[in-house]
């Protein structure tokens, strides 16, 4: 019942490239033969990243889920170690966790700290903003705890911070992936807006609308078939790209339906009405990006490859970054046993539209 991914694009092809690892490396290989060439820019030894965001002064950043982990937001200060980031003040420590799923700690409610990130984005363009029970799959969220924070890369102090009513981001919501729309145009306040998912796992998953300028937020197509996990198994920002993690097929949406003021009484029914079908790609993806000409890439586990969706078979001149977290080995997906072999790794691939296949 997840709602994985998601990218604002415009255009739209599926490929997908695969690429055999140089005999030097010290990462798992893949039989594949095809695509760039990848760098192992940084490798992840004592946590298993989740999210990653490099600056243009190529400084890499890494988020990490809670647990026993030591900080859950951390700056790459040499290929093979991290620092936590910004501040020890701001990086909760597992002491301060005040709820556990299975024993794990986990959850506080606390509307400043750093608790569990999951996502992170760097723009050179900061959006600007006033501070404003049964079986469960996995841990509920508190109020206030859960937040969107903005920090300044030149002394690192926090500008912006976001928090959600009950009525947006409710006990079972989990946000994934976040996008950012900067237009002007969009808002009254001028200041943009912020797109979400929320990947319950409880059965709500949706969007969740943030207009950067105001603090306002709303949702979109809570529990629309589209953002419902299946049985089986960009950048001018005009259409939302996304898909569930267990079906094969793409969708997407007008980005205006799902920005539009909540005082529209029609703007949920426009939503719901605007889906399109983009078709199958291939398997399950897992995490969307993009780049300036329109191609919407996407990571799919179950060929430890990337896609790209491309109808006007642009190629892609530039560097991009991935994560190779091995999370396709973890326990729960291997009937208890755990595959996955340190290091983990952040890499930069230059792309001419051709994607790499990872371990």
């Amino acid at each position: 019942m997840r709602l994985l991914s998601l990218f604002l694009a415009v255009w739209t092809a599926i490929a997908e490239i695969a690429f055999q690892n140089s005999p030097q490396t010290i990462l798992r290989t893949d039989p594949g033969r095809y695509g760039p060439e990848i760098e192992e820019y940084h490798y992840h030894y004592q946590q298993w990243p989740i999210g990653i965001a490099v600056s243009s002064t190529g400084r890499l950043f890494a988020t990490y889920t809670r647990g026993s982990y030591t900080f859950t937001l951390g700056e790459a200060v040499n290929k093979t170690a991290e620092k936590l980031y910004p501040s020890a003040d701001l990086n909760l420590p597992v002491s301060a966790l005040n709820t556990s799923f299975n024993g794990i700690p986990f959850g506080s409610a606390n509307s400043t700290g750093l608790i569990s990130v999951q996502a992170i984005y760097t723009t050179r363009k900061p959006p600007t903003a006033p501070k404003p029970s049964g079986s469960i799959i996995m841990p509920y969220a508190q109020p206030g705890g859960s937040k969107i924070v903005g920090i300044s890369h030149s002394n690192d102090p926090i500008y912006a911070t976001y928090t959600f009513p009950a009525s947006v981001y409710s006990f079972d919501s989990y946000m994934y992936d976040i996008r950012f729309d900067l237009r002007p145009n969009l808002t009254s306040s001028r200041k943009g807006i912020a797109y979400i998912i929320d990947s319950s796992d409880e059965g709500r998953p949706g969007f969740i609308i943030l207009d950067l300028g105001t603090g306002d937020s709303w949702r979109r197509l809570t529990q629309h078939p589209t953002a419902l996990r299946v049985a089986d198994d960009v950048p001018n920002g005009e259409t939302m790209y996304y898909s569930p993690p267990t079906s094969p097929y793409l969708y997407s949406n007008p980005s205006l339906n799902l920005h539009a003021s909540p005082s529209d009484p029609l703007s949920e029914l426009a939503a719901h009405n605007s889906v399109s079908n983009l078709g199958k790609r291939g398997g399950n993806a897992n995490g969307f990006e993009g780049d300036s000409n329109g191609l919407v890439y996407q990571p799919m586990p179950k060929h430890s490859a990337i896609c790209y969706y491309d109808p006007k078979t642009l190629q892609r001149h530039g560097w991009f970054y991935v994560n190779i977290n091995q999370f396709p080995y973890q326990l729960n997906w291997n009937n208890g046993t755990g595959g996955r072999v340190w290091p983990g790794c952040s890499v930069e691939v230059w792309g001419w539209g051709k994607i790499v296949s990872l371990g």
